[in-house]
């Protein structure tokens, strides 16, 4: 059996080490030292760089055939606000100009249900952009569509949380006939087939009884179906399954985990995750592989809490960024969230956005705006941190990895 380390999609910080990355890096950690020294003097701020995050969240739209009851973003599902194709395009032109380098399409919404998907996946790559996509499957045709345009470290990742048909139809609620586990696997398959490099996931979010995506709502528990799951992926062709653990939004509107809603003991959940994820290695070899997200993996260990500790100043916000139709966001553990929004969703079509960067950077407080968030980027953050208050040349502090990684944050 292979030992499930630590997946390289999770390495943030050898992902800014990249010699395509760390160019941007350096002249973000430039600026935020000349800002900290400017203060210090008691005088304004410089501008920031003409540069923009590295890589992006892109919600294509917020509309959904599916009412999964485990959502995080179901209040902003199926609402009127849309993207302007023309402007979304200048914004996307705009961000490869500052150094953009990868899109995730996904979001509150299903992406291939965005009129013109296919035509916009091209356009990205046109760019010579990397590109993802996290779709619930039912369209899985229009990615096979253009899955000819993808290349090398670009991905496809389908919810599916289940094992069983049963399971998917009582979390899902998908709307419309002809929408089942069995025929979405097969009809993933074909992605495959029509480009090998393209890597196939199967992404599965762990529920327990008790747990709510808000007062009320409770979800269906899955967890007794992770290995049943992993051997699904597997042979439907699938390189990977991904297990994550249910997140609920805390009052202020942050992504939160909250295992306190649990029927079971804390103690008891966790071994009971911990036997699912042991269950499913049993499929993990050369080609395939079981992965487990960061809020998974310190969950497990226990150190979850301490990914709750940030500090004052995210960095990350000015490396990626979510934009939406409901505007553009610091974080995806915000999106939607009032005092996280940085612009409206054209503002990066006008350079608008850089202004509200900077602002961000220096009004929101991540100690305490994300005191509850159990954080994916806490260890980068912390890294660029240190950076920043270091003594000595940025580049001798920022070393240039000799690897090569995806550019996906």
């Amino acid at each position: 059996m292979v030992k499930n380390e630590l997946s390289s999609m999770h390495d943030f910080t050898g992902k800014l080490l990249q010699p395509s990355t760390r160019p941007v890096v350096l002249e973000y950690l430039t600026w935020r030292r000349a800002v900290r020294a400017a203060a210090a003097a008691g005088e304004a701020p410089p501008a920031l760089p003409e540069i923009g995050p590295i890589s992006i969240n892109l919600d294509l739209t917020t509309a959904c055939n599916y009412a999964c009851d485990h959502c995080i973003d179901w209040e902003a599902l199926n609402i009127s606000v849309k993207h302007e194709e023309e402007e979304l395009r200048a914004s996307i032109v705009e961000l490869k100009r500052r150094g953009l380098q990868s899109v995730i399409l996904l979001g509150g919404g299903e992406p291939t249900l965005y009129p013109g998907f296919g035509d916009f996946v091209r356009f990205l790559k046109g760019l010579d952009l990397q590109v993802a996509v996290v779709t619930n499957g039912s369209r899985n045709e229009a990615i096979t569509e253009v899955a000819d345009c993808f290349t090398k470290g670009d991905w496809v990742r389908l919810s599916l949380d289940s094992a069983e048909d049963e399971t998917f139809q009582a979390m899902h609620h998908p709307k419309g006939r002809g929408i089942h586990l069995d025929e979405i696997c097969e009809r993933a398959g074909e992605i495959k087939k029509k480009n090998a490099e393209v890597s196939l996931g199967y992404s599965f979010v762990i529920t327990w009884n008790g747990s709510e995506r808000e007062a009320g709502a409770s979800v269906v528990e899955n967890l007794g179906e992770m290995a049943a799951a992993a051997k699904r992926a597997k042979d439907a062709g699938f390189d990977y399954i991904s297990f994550k653990p249910f997140l609920t939004r805390a009052e202020d509107g942050a992504e939160v985990m909250n295992p306190s809603q649990a029927q079971r003991e804390h103690e008891q959940l966790v071994a009971d995750i911990r036997a699912g994820v042991d269950a499913a290695m049993q499929w993990n070899d050369d080609n395939f592989r079981v992965v487990e997200s960061i809020n998974l993996r310190v969950f497990l260990d226990g150190s979850w809490e301490n990914y709750r500790r940030q500090p004052g100043v995210c960095h990350m916000q000015a490396l990626r960024q979510v934009l939406s139709p409901l505007g553009v966001y610091n974080c995806p553990a915000h999106r939607g969230v009032h005092k996280a929004r940085i612009g409206d969703k054209g503002s990066w079509a006008n350079a608008e956005a850089m202004s509200g960067t900077a602002d961000i950077l220096n009004q929101f407080d991540a100690s305490v705006e994300c005191a509850e968030v159990t954080c994916l980027y806490h260890s980068v953050n912390h890294f660029l941190e240190g950076i920043v208050s270091a003594e000595g040349s940025l580049d001798v502090l920022l070393p240039e990895a000799n690897q090569e990684l995806d550019t996906f944050l």
